[in-house]
């Protein structure tokens, strides 16, 4: 063999390899991302979704969802590490770059998790997720329960309605593009299903995934003090835990006393197994806060003022930072978000600070999507989406009455019944969306959209790679602009009102004047002419 031909089979040799190791990579990661978004699930599910069910069938059809689930969690976490993992391993890469055991980190891998996660995404969004929700809600038509035996019946009908549900958004796509484009190549350009109609249709999902993020993060930037006040414990200045703990304890006698005197009782029937359920409900409460009670003075005093100011600092570094991105899109036009094709890393650091800069951007673009995620489940439209504990469903089923859902047992209504007992009325509650369904497609939009959120905002110079730069909103100036302008502007007001309003709060508590009575306001009645 030739010496040329040797030096081709040694590098087709090597390219094998190293596409062979990439596999490998990305296989395990996305295994380690799979096991862990099997057991989030897994800790929020509601049981009786796969123990009460009487046919196996309707066993097989919700764990075949819950593996559509937890696919699809698991890309929306991929997404969410995606920007992350690049920028750290562009640092790791400027440090050590002849090091052996770092040459498998490479942009080769990095090109190659970008389009597996915009690839994953798009069939979560438009293939898994309709199918798992049909899939579950479906009974099989009438006439394919002969022909068709077991669950491929509901295959049938979930793929027939899938199939035209599919058709029903394309044709939307294409008469969107068309009348956007108005021109004869953006229509024949939409023949082409996999260069245009896909990446269109995720445009316009990454477009409203960005919109979402948009009033999602200020709201959720502003409250997350308020959910930080209620995880960390506060001075005695600012939070008095005795008056609270002595309030539960007497809430829990309350209830224990009600409980001993229902069974004893013969004319007044409760619902005991309400009862028992706010019982263990206060019992839970109390012990939380004996727990904070029993905090030492250096959590007390130090923690809670550590935690508020390291939130505070975090919110106001992200808000300058838009700023500047700001004065930056109108002086320079390298600012403007775009994608490349080949990612060449190792080269050159995306912040001037150098690694402590790609740290903070690290650090600024997970605390940007938890504060999303947080201002998401505390928006009211999207608060009966927020999983709860062992209780979320998958598929619509009804839900028994809580005692949350009925509220104080103290104040509740009690009718009268006709034997001449008395029974505690509960309004009737709506059966719940499929939540477990609707939060995997809440948090893939939002963490797909994460990267052109943190690129479009300015918060990190890692260009984006892929088809995550080809949207066409993304080279407007003015959405640009307008964006960066809209999100500086709601998360100053959300921060100064929220802030503002606090502060109020917390000094009227700590002068006491929260205990002081209410004047009461008395209606003068005019008296008619005689």
């Amino acid at each position: 063999m030739a010496p040329v031909e040797q030096d081709a089979l040694a590098v087709r040799e090597q390219l094998f390899h190293e596409r062979v190791r990439e596999c490998i990579i990305c296989a395990l990661l996305f295994a380690s991302l799979y096991i862990l978004c099997h057991f989030i699930i897994t800790h929020f599910k509601k049981h009786t979704d796969f123990t009460a069910v009487h046919d196996d069938e309707d066993a097989a059809v919700n764990r075949i969802a819950l593996g559509l689930c937890t696919f699809t969690l698991a890309v929306a976490l991929g997404a969410v590490l995606l920007l992350p993992f690049s920028i750290i391993s562009n640092e790791v890469l400027l440090s050590f770059p002849q090091n052996y055991y770092i040459q498998w980190l490479n942009g080769s891998l990095i090109h190659g998790l970008w389009n597996l996660v915009f690839l994953f995404s798009n069939m979560s969004l438009v293939f898994l997720m309709p199918f798992a929700y049909f899939f579950t809600e479906s009974e099989g038509f009438a006439g394919s329960k002969k022909l068709l035996q077991g669950i491929m019946a509901r295959v049938y009908e979930t793929s027939v309605v899938l199939l035209l549900l599919t058709l029903l958004v394309l044709g939307m796509v294409w008469v969107a593009s068309a009348i956007v484009g108005n021109d004869a190549a953006s229509r024949q350009s939409l023949y082409d299903l996999w260069e245009y109609y896909l990446p269109y249709l995720y445009s316009c999902i990454s477009l409203f995934g960005v919109l979402l993020l948009l009033l999602c993060t200020p709201f959720g930037l502003s409250t997350m003090f308020t959910v930080t006040g209620k995880l960390l414990v506060k001075p005695r200045l600012l939070e008095d835990l005795d008056e609270q703990l002595s309030c539960t304890r007497f809430e829990e006698a309350a209830v224990s006393h009600r409980i001993r005197s229902g069974k004893a009782s013969c004319w007044l029937n409760l619902d005991m197994e309400m009862l028992q359920e706010q019982f263990f409900a206060v019992r839970s409460k109390r012990r939380k806060l004996e727990l904070r009670h029993r905090a030492s003075p250096w959590q007390r005093n130090l923690g809670y003022p550590l935690a508020m100011l390291g939130l505070l600092a975090l919110t106001g570094i992200s808000v300058l930072i838009v700023c500047f991105h700001v004065l930056e899109l109108l002086l320079d036009d390298a600012a403007m978000p775009r994608g490349i094709q080949d990612a060449s890393l190792g080269q050159v650091s995306f912040s001037i600070f150098g690694s402590f800069g790609a740290a903070l951007q690290v650090v600024l673009i997970f605390y940007l999507m938890l504060s999303s995620v947080v201002g998401f489940y505390s928006s009211p439209l999207f608060t009966r989406l927020l999983p709860e504990r062992r209780d979320t469903p998958l598929t619509k089923s009804p839900r028994g009455r809580t005692a949350s859902h009925c509220g104080s047992l103290a104040f509740g209504k009690f009718l009268p019944q006709p034997g001449g007992s008395l029974q505690q009325h509960c309004p009737p509650k709506p059966p719940p969306s499929p939540q477990i369904i609707g939060n995997c497609v809440s948090l893939l939009v939002l963490s797909s959209a994460l990267p052109v959120f943190s690129r479009t905002l300015g918060i990190t110079r890692f260009d984006l790679l892929g088809d995550f730069g080809r949207f066409n909103w993304l080279g407007n100036f003015y959405i640009v602009f307008l964006y960066n302008m809209g999100f500086a502007g709601l998360t100053t007001l959300c921060l100064v009102k929220r802030v503002s309003w606090a502060v109020q709060a917390e000094l009227i508590r700590a002068f006491g004047l929260h205990k002081l009575p209410l004047p009461v306001k008395r209606r003068r009645t005019r008296s008619k002419p005689g």
